[in-house]
């Protein structure tokens, strides 16, 4: 196992104590999400009961950020199979979709809002699929307390509470709709204020009761497709009916005797596995924590890692990634030797940078060892910006990922699913998990998969430390942003590598630097040990 609490190499000291738990643990991103969750297992239910649960409740308490009306995937690790299944929940575009739909309409590039770049939500059916296989309770149990919170009414939290209102005021929410369902007269709810969702209420309620009927064939289908034809969207009946969500076969890595699993693209989890094999080149050992040198090599394999994520990643279904080839770890040889120690690379970064970040990450763990790396999103704050009339249900801009560039694998077209920044992990040691965990915040999360990874790998953090500890965000070229516990010297040394080493404010409209759950496995003493990222509203707790 890694190290217990202390001080990092650096002197960094986490503020938080790791959550325990010898029959469940619970992390998410707000505490009402992690309470109900732990509800769940308290209950009798397991892993998968408690992640549908905690993530309907973040779609509920954290709506900007996730919901039914967005994407999700997951890694199942099952205890009595003892196996690890991957779950693509990523929806399609629309048949109606496509470039010359666009330029009928004078668009060179997908919009960011509106009806156009909305992917049919796959969050749900994706939920549905895993109780259906790995569950033990009902889709109208898992649901109810999240149902009964958007009626009732919540108090917004403090990071949440900040969140909204810098979404409101940049004036994301336009629509009518969305206008009356997320704001009170146009202002977002302050912190403590108790705020009700009763149309979504309604719609989960519906959902509950008809499971994906109600959604993909149903009421709630006929009204988000009215909307869109209203809206100037192309959505239609059979893009709902026509919708399933994937068991795919998780790829992975191994790093220094540990071996890290990602869901297979049209996600970006490839991304980390190829910056910790181009990593793994080099020995780190004499390398502190936050020094310059370990700062330059992490940013440097994630900078050809991203290269190659905006060459390569799209759908496999529509076309050709080369992930074995990615993986391999002669490629990655061949990728570091790039790498000067003393000097920072320019690497063209091929394609348009991701621009979401409002997601939301959880992780849940059972009695019986069934441990589920979950990740849900809308994409952009408050996805698409429009709600589907009166069924309180935000519209992803998930689309808004695809390239208009037709020789590029990641186009747009009718029925394909876009690239994805979403991504959950989970850590094994000797055919088993050690941690499940994922970072959220665009292209803060396959950067953060890699920081997480190393700083317990490599300098034997313990997860909530690992999670803690200070971020670097690399946005593009050789510009990259650090937080504010960075110190100037440090940003000074990096500059006169050829970095351009900025502060924490550079990164603000590209991810921050994201928000992190984690739940470490201990088989010695048969407990889970929890981490919750000091950067959201959220805790990790256990029983």
């Amino acid at each position: 196992m890694f190290a217990t609490r202390r001080n990092s190499p650096d002197g960094f000291r986490s503020q938080r104590s790791m959550a325990m738990g010898r029959h469940g643990m619970v992390c998410s991103s707000q505490t009402l999400a992690s309470a109900a969750g732990l509800e769940i297992l308290r209950r009798g239910g397991n892993a998968v009961d408690a992640g549908v649960c905690v993530a309907a409740m973040l779609g509920v308490v954290e709506p900007f950020s996730t919901g039914i009306g967005g994407d999700c995937f997951m890694l199942i690790w099952d205890a009595e199979s003892e196996h690890l299944y991957g779950l693509n929940g990523s929806g399609r575009a629309p048949a109606r979709l496509s470039l010359e739909t666009l330029r009928d309409r004078g668009l060179s590039e997908m919009p960011a809002h509106g009806m156009l770049p909305v992917t049919v939500p796959g969050a749900l059916s994706a939920w549905i699929e895993a109780l259906d296989r790995f569950g033990t309770m009902t889709l109208r149990e898992v649901l109810e307390p999240a149902i009964a919170v958007a009626r009732e009414g919540f108090p917004v939290t403090e990071i949440i509470a900040h969140q909204w209102d810098l979404i409101v005021a940049f004036g994301v929410l336009q629509h009518a709709d969305a206008l009356r369902t997320f704001t009170r007269n146009g202002n977002a709810p302050t912190l403590g204020e108790v705020f009700r969702i009763p149309d979504l209420a309604d719609s989960m309620q519906a959902i509950s009761e008809e499971g994906t009927a109600a959604f993909y064939r149903g009421v709630l289908t006929e009204k988000i497709v009215d909307f869109s034809d209203r809206n100037g969207g192309v959505l239609g009946l059979d893009d709902f009916v026509s919708h399933h969500a994937t068991w795919v076969e998780p790829i992975c890595t191994d790093y220094r005797g540990h071996r890290l699993y990602e869901i297979p693209p049209n996600g970006q989890g490839l991304t980390a596995l190829i910056a910790l094999n181009i990593l793994e080149q080099f020995d780190l050992g004499s390398a502190a924590l936050g020094s310059t040198e370990s700062m330059h090599l992490r940013i440097e394999a994630m900078k050809l890692a991203f290269a190659d994520r905006n060459r390569y990643i799209a759908d496999p279904e529509h076309a050709e990634v080369p992930t074995d080839a990615l993986l391999s770890k002669e490629y990655a040889r061949r990728r570091a030797a790039l790498i000067e120690r003393n000097r920072a690379i320019a690497v063209p970064i091929a394609g348009a940078p991701t621009r979401g970040t409002d997601t939301v990450y959880l992780t849940t763990a059972d009695s019986r060892g069934t441990v589920v790396s979950f990740i849900n999103s809308l994409y952009m704050p408050f996805g698409s910006g429009m709600v589907a009339a009166d069924t309180g249900i935000v519209l992803q801009n998930r689309g808004y990922s695809f390239v208009t560039d037709p020789t590029h694998p990641n186009c747009v077209a009718p029925g394909k699913r876009p690239f994805h920044t979403i991504i959950p992990a989970m850590l094994f040691q000797d055919g088993r998990p050690v941690v499940s965990f994922g970072v959220m915040g665009g292209d803060v999360q396959a950067q953060g998969h890699l920081q997480v990874v190393s700083n317990m790998v490599d300098y034997g953090l313990n997860i909530q430390e690992a999670l803690d500890y200070p971020r670097f965000n690399y946005l593009e070229e050789n510009r990259v942003a650090l937080e504010a516990e960075y110190s100037s010297e440090l940003l000074a040394s990096l500059n006169a590598m050829g970095h351009e080493a900025l502060g924490e404010e550079a990164a603000l409209l590209r991810g921050g630097f994201g928000g992190g759950q984690g739940i470490m496995i201990d088989p010695t003493n048969r407990c889970y040990w929890g981490g919750s990222d000091r950067r959201k509203d959220g805790c990790a707790v256990g029983f």
